[in-house]
């Protein structure tokens, strides 16, 4: 854990999903591999299927723009198939009962929630995803509320992030995530940044201006019993 400032307690925290609460791979690999052959199977795509990382390294983005980088090839057609096929696939993955969160996630937010830490989700991914990870795994009682840009219609994380706050009449939190959105995210909203640096989806430089790093989800805990009024 890297600190570099002393932090104020907060009131809130803010979570990306994947990267951040999610080990995103656990469901988007396998997904990954049918959502191609499908599309080859179907006439909409002919290349091989693209590099895993490259859908790994474009996490944090919108689903639209993530298509233009995974397969610039790809029609239109194909694109919006690949939004169909990619929300279908992971919930009946998430459904099989063998996707993950990180360590120590569900605890660590079961013992912020006792201490009466209100608890938001914020992503870029569709709402059926979001709450399917959070049904799944159990976290629905933890979670004041849940907001996606699938579900507001907002297109950045910055947009995103104002609309909780203003909706739900924030007026302290933290921004907690692994990706450079969250990061613009927090600080555009005047929020202190934790980037989480445990996934490893992003490059080098994807957290840089966090307020402090960590290396595991417990170590917010320490944050938070440290953090000044």
């Amino acid at each position: 854990m890297n600190s570099s400032s002393k932090l104020t307690r907060p009131e809130a925290m803010i979570f990306d999903m994947d990267g951040t609460l999610f080990q995103t791979e656990s469901v988007l690999l396998p997904a990954y591999h049918k959502l191609f052959d499908t599309l080859r199977s179907e006439g909409l795509y002919t290349s091989p299927t693209p590099p895993e990382e490259r859908m790994l390294g474009s996490l944090g983005m919108l689903l639209e723009d993530i298509w233009k980088v995974v397969m610039p090839d790809g029609s239109p057609e194909a694109h919006n198939r690949a939004n169909e096929l990619l929300l279908q696939l992971e919930l009946e993955g998430l459904a099989g009962g063998e996707t993950l969160l990180y360590p120590e996630v569900k605890e660590t937010l079961e013992t912020l929630h006792r201490q009466d830490v209100k608890l938001y989700v914020a992503s870029n991914g569709l709402e059926h995803y979001i709450s399917g990870i959070v049904d799944t795994h159990e976290l629905s009682t933890l979670f004041s509320g849940l907001y996606s840009a699938g579900k507001n219609g907002t297109l950045t994380k910055v947009d995103l992030v104002k609309l909780l706050l203003e909706q739900e009449q924030v007026k302290s939190a933290w921004m907690v995530g692994d990706r450079s959105s969250d990061v613009e995210a927090g600080q555009k909203n005047g929020l202190s940044v934790i980037g989480c640096a445990y996934a490893g989806f992003g490059n080098h430089d994807e957290l840089k201006g966090s307020d402090v790093l960590i290396s595991s989800f417990s170590d917010l805990l320490k944050l938070y019993e440290e953090s000044g009024s």
